[in-house]
């Protein structure tokens, strides 16, 4: 690893240890994912094949989004895919789809022989190490894309507030298109705020200690009110297997 690098992921760690959260700036990420502009266009092309989300339809919300889960091994970068399942989030992490075992399409093989996502997984497991040592972690992925149109707003976190149930959270901007809002905010279990930020620029990462703080993302929507916004973003986790 360069330098340079090597200090971007001793600040996210030192960071999450005492702050519990940290907004790495995107010159950061896109310097340890090798990712020009080509590059990060080509990775963000992914955001375009992804499938509507019927549970957050559900509740108003249009929403995009595919998933995969892997294990991985600390250190190594070798991600496993595991069997392609549902998604289930326990009720003391997400109270809207409490012990709901949610089905989504499953993660595109170009999306995972991407080099930018296989990157944006070293430097999370680099980041992690901080929070715990497992011998093997698993990885839930999450590609989102959130949809506004004049008509209504796009809710990010239609749950409110809440946790994931994983050790480490984050959500990376891929891309933002004609939306403003979708706020980020942290919060400890008291309602204490520790952190507020709009993700604007691709390549922004939010981290969280997800065991200690909750989060959530005000609405999205249009800047001109005869196009629709949009905002993809990548919502990756790690968490002892």
């Amino acid at each position: 690893m360069h330098g340079d690098t090597y200090s971007a992921v001793a600040a996210a760690r030192r960071a999450l240890v005492s702050e519990r959260a940290y907004v790495m700036p995107p010159a950061e990420v896109l310097a340890y994912t090798e990712a020009d502009r080509r590059r990060w266009d080509d990775f963000a092309a992914h955001w375009d094949d992804l499938r509507p989300d019927p549970y957050a339809a559900g509740g108003g919300t249009r929403r995009l989004r595919r998933y995969g889960r892997f294990s991985l091994r600390p250190g190594t970068g070798e991600l496993a895919p595991r069997p392609h399942d549902g998604f289930l989030q326990p009720e003391r992490s997400n109270a809207l789809y409490a012990d709901t075992d949610r089905h989504f399409a499953p993660l595109t093989g170009g999306f995972t022989a991407d080099p930018v996502f296989r990157a944006v997984v070293r430097l999370l497991d680099e980041v992690a190490g901080c929070l715990d040592g497992p011998a093997e972690w698993t990885v839930h992925v999450h590609p989102f894309r959130v949809v506004a149109d004049g008509g209504s707003d796009g809710r990010p976190t239609p749950e409110g507030r809440h946790r994931d149930g994983v050790t480490l959270v984050s959500s990376l901007l891929v891309s933002r298109r004609n939306a403003a809002g979708g706020g980020s905010a942290v919060f400890l279990p008291d309602g204490t705020e520790l952190l507020t930020a709009t993700l604007t620029e691709p390549g922004t990462l939010l981290l969280g200690d997800d065991r200690r703080v909750l989060h959530e993302v005000s609405a999205v929507h249009p800047v001109d009110g005869s196009a629709p916004a949009y905002r993809d973003v990548l919502v990756t986790t790690l968490t002892p297997a």
